[in-house]
Order: C-alpha cells, then structure tokens, then sequence
C-alpha cells in the first residue's frame, strides 16, 4: 500500500517477477478494460480522470472475478487494492471464500511533496497523474485509504516502509519487512 506515486506498483512487479507470484493490480484492470472499451474501462475512466476511486462493488466484482482465476498455490501481490475500509472488509470475505489469507501488508511511506514530484515526471500519457489530478487522489488517498492503513495496523498486519531512496534500496526494505 500506498499514496499515488509512492512506487507500489513498481515495487510489485518486482516482487512479481519471482516464480509463484501473481501481481493484481487494480490500475491496470481498470486501464485493460478501458483499452477494451468495456463498460467498465468507461466507468473507470470517469473516476479517474478526475483523481476519484471506482465505486467498491465495481472494483470487488472486478477482483473477485481475477482472483478465481489464480490458482490457490499461487502467491498475490495486491496494488491499489483495497483503497478503503468496505474493500479491506469484502477482501477478508473473498480470501476466506477462496481460503487464502493477507500474510502482511506493507506501507510505503513518501512525502507529499516528493510525490508530487514524481508524479508529474510520469504525468505524460497518464491522465490521471497530471499535478492538479496528483493532487487530488493525494487527498483522496488521505480521506479514504488512510482507515484502511489503520485497520490493518490494528489487526497486526501492517508493515511500514520508508519510500525514498533507489529501487533497490526500497525492495530491499519491503523484502526484510516481509520476512
């Protein structure tokens, strides 16, 4: 987990690249059905150009739909899921369905302003990352993920991460936090 920009997605490819891993990444299910044209991608791509979330039945529906599709010996990296307390909630009753568990959730931490800053450096082509969108889901991120950092630290499964630095120094961190 993380805010906008903080390197998540970077960081669960990476993790991903091992054998038995599996990257679900919510952006790019979102950014797949929009290239698609689906109903979906279009309902995405309205929240997301104005820096909202999709409403939390799309995205359950659409994860569920995903994680049915990864075999139970496979290991999932969740990036940009879930963003808020009722997906937190819906992913519990979906792995229980599906007997898995979260073995741990990692935070990495940046800036504000740092992540504003990269933000607008991969701001070409993306149109939510453009400053005054990167703003925005900032804002959102502290409004509605924020709980959801919350829950798990109370539920004991959060480890925070520090997010500056190099790649590697970055993956090197999430890799002793995951133990």
């Amino acid at each position: 987990m993380g805010p906008p920009g903080s390197g998540k997605g970077t960081q669960a490819k990476l993790l991903t690249d091992r054998p038995g891993w599996v990257h679900l990444s919510t952006g790019d299910l979102f950014r797949e059905n929009l290239k698609n044209g689906t109903p979906l991608g279009k309902l995405a791509e309205h929240h997301m150009s104005k820096g909202e979330y999709v409403p939390d039945d799309v995205t359950v529906g659409m994860v569920r739909r995903r994680m049915r599709e990864i075999p139970a010996a496979e290991h999932v990296v969740f990036d940009g899921f879930p963003r808020t307390v009722p997906q937190a909630e819906a992913l519990d009753t979906l792995l229980a369905e599906l007997g898995r568990h979260l073995a741990r959730v990692i935070l990495i931490d940046v800036r504000r302003d740092e992540l504003v800053a990269r933000l607008a450096k991969r701001a070409e082509g993306r149109s939510d990352d453009s400053p005054e969108v990167a703003l925005k889901r900032f804002d959102v991120y502290q409004e509605q993920t924020r709980p959801v950092v919350e829950h798990y630290d109370r539920k004991g499964l959060l480890c925070r991460i520090e997010g500056i630095g190099t790649i590697d120094d970055v993956q090197d961190r999430i890799l002793a936090a995951a133990g």
